[in-house]
C-alpha cells in the first residue's frame, strides 16, 4: 500500500494514492496505525454523523473496558485539556459547553466582526506589498486569524504571539503515532497555556470585560454550569481550531492558485466568484486530510464489519476528490456550484467556527486579489512534515 503519511512525497501529493485506496474498497485495514481507512465520500459523509462512532469512548467505557491501553502518565496534561474541549467531548458534556459557546458565533456576531477583519487583512496586505512581498504565511495568513480568535477571547496584544507555537506544539499530537519529541513539547506546551489562560480567567474574574471568557465566567455565575478546566480547554481549543485551519486554508489555496493560473485570472477577472472559489479551495486541498473516530457499537462499511473498539480513520482529502460525489474532480473549478465538502466536519462536531473562517478567508483572498495583482511566486514551497493537518512551511511571494 503506497498510504504512507510519513512520507514527504506523500504528504506533498497524497491524491494519486487516494484513488488507489479508492478502487481497493470502502474499508481498508492500515496495520501502522491499527485504523481502518475510510476513502469513499459517502462513507466519510455517514460516519461523520453516525452517533455508534465517537470522538472518545471514556463517556461510556473505561480504557480497559475498551480494550485500549491508557496514554502514559507522562502525558497526562495534554489529554486532560484535550479531553475536556468539544472537539473530544460527546453529550451530554458536548451539548451543554457547545450551548453557551456557540453564543458567540451566531450569524450576528460574526457579521458584526467583519469590518474589523477586512481592516486588519488590508493592512497586513498593505504591508505585504510595501515590502515587495514576503512569506504569505507568515505575514498575512497567520496573523490574521490569530488575532481575530485572540480578540474574541480577550487575550492582550501583547501575548498573542505565544499563540501559535502552544497551538502547534499541541496539534502535533493529532498526527497518526507521534514520537516522544512530539508528546514532550505537547505537554509543555498544554501546561504553560493550561497556566496562561487560568491567570486570564482569574483576571477576568475581578475585572470582566467584552469578551467570550467573561461571558463564559458570567454564564456559570448565571447556573450554566462550565468547570474551569472546560473553561480552559475551551479556550484553547477555539485558539487552536480558530486559526489552524485557516492559515492553512489561505496558504494551500494560494500555493493551489499560483500552479493554476487560468482560474487565478478568472477570479481576478470576476471577483463576484470568491465564496464559491473560497469553498472548491477547501475541497481541492483540505487542510484537515483526516479525522478519527472511535468504533463505539460495532458497524459495517462496504460489507466490513468494524468492531467495537476499533478505530477508523476518515479520510477528507480522498472523499473530496471522489469522483462518485464530485464531478472531474481533480480539476480546480473556482466556479463549481454543486459542493458539499466536508473541511468543516458534520453531525454534532461541525466547526462552530465555520462562518468566521469564511469572513476571514475572504477578507485576505479579497484583500490580495485587489492589493496585490501581480502576486507571483518565487519558489516552490516545502511541506510540514505533519499530513493530519497538512499545511505549508512557507510561501515566499513577490508583489
Amino acid at each position: 500500500m503506497d498510504f504512507d503519511p510519513r512520507s514527504p512525497e506523500f504528504i506533498a501529493d497524497p491524491y494519486p494514492a487516494y484513488r488507489r485506496l479508492r478502487e481497493r474498497g470502502r474499508a481498508i485495514w492500515y496495520e501502522p496505525t491499527r485504523q481502518w481507512l475510510v476513502p469513499h465520500y459517502a462513507d466519510v459523509s455517514a460516519a461523520l454523523r453516525d452517533r455508534r462512532l465517537g470522538r472518545t469512548y471514556l463517556h461510556r467505557f473505561t480504557h480497559e473496558e475498551f480494550g485500549r491501553t491508557p496514554p502514559p502518565a507522562a502525558h497526562e496534561p495534554f489529554h486532560t485539556l484535550n479531553g475536556n474541549g468539544l472537539l473530544d467531548l460527546e453529550a451530554p458534556d458536548h451539548t451543554r459547553i457547545r450551548r453557551l459557546v456557540a453564543k458567540a458565533f451566531t450569524p450576528a456576531t460574526v457579521r458584526r466582526l467583519t469590518p474589523t477583519i477586512d481592516k486588519l487583512a488590508a493592512e497586513l496586505v498593505d504591508a505585504l506589498c510595501a515590502d515587495g512581498g514576503g512569506d504569505l504565511l507568515a505575514g498575512v495568513a497567520e496573523p490574521l486569524p490569530v488575532a481575530v480568535i485572540a480578540e474574541m477571547l480577550g487575550i492582550p496584544p501583547a501575548d498573542r504571539g505565544l499563540l501559535r507555537p502552544w497551538s502547534a506544539a499541541i496539534c502535533g499530537m493529532y498526527e497518526l503515532n507521534p514520537d516522544d519529541a512530539t508528546a514532550t513539547a505537547a505537554v509543555r506546551a498544554s501546561l504553560e497555556f493550561s497556566a496562561y489562560l487560568r491567570e486570564l480567567i482569574a483576571a477576568r474574574r475581578t475585572a470582566p470585560g467584552d469578551d467570550l471568557i467573561s461571558a463564559l465566567i458570567a454564564a456559570y455565575d448565571e447556573g450554566d454550569r462550565l468547570s474551569e478546566q472546560e473553561m480552559v480547554s475551551t479556550c484553547v481549543l477555539l485558539l487552536n481550531a480558530g486559526h489552524e485551519a485557516t492559515v492553512n486554508t489561505t496558504a494551500n489555496g494560494w500555493w493551489t492558485l499560483l500552479r493554476h493560473p487560468d482560474q487565478l485570472e478568472l477570479l481576478r477577472a470576476e471577483p463576484g466568484l470568491l465564496p464559491t472559489a473560497i469553498e472548491e479551495l477547501l475541497r481541492y486541498d483540505t487542510p484537515l486530510q483526516l479525522f478519527e473516530r472511535w468504533v463505539l457499537d460495532d458497524i459495517e462499511i462496504g460489507g466490513t464489519t468494524i468492531p467495537r473498539g476499533s478505530e477508523v480513520a476518515l479520510l477528507f482529502g480522498s472523499a473530496h476528490r471522489d469522483p462518485v460525489r464530485f464531478a472531474d474532480p481533480d480539476r480546480l473549478d473556482l466556479a463549481r456550484a454543486d459542493n458539499p465538502h466536508l473541511a468543516f466536519g458534520a453531525g454534532i462536531h461541525y466547526c462552530l467556527g465555520a462562518p468566521l473562517a469564511r469572513i476571514e478567508l475572504a477578507a485576505s483572498f479579497g484583500a490580495l486579489l485587489r492589493s496585490a495583482p501581480g502576486l507571483r511566486l518565487v519558489r516552490e514551497p516545502e511541506w510540514q512534515p505533519g499530513y493530519v493537518i497538512r499545511g505549508l512551511r512557507e510561501l515566499l511571494v513577490e508583489v
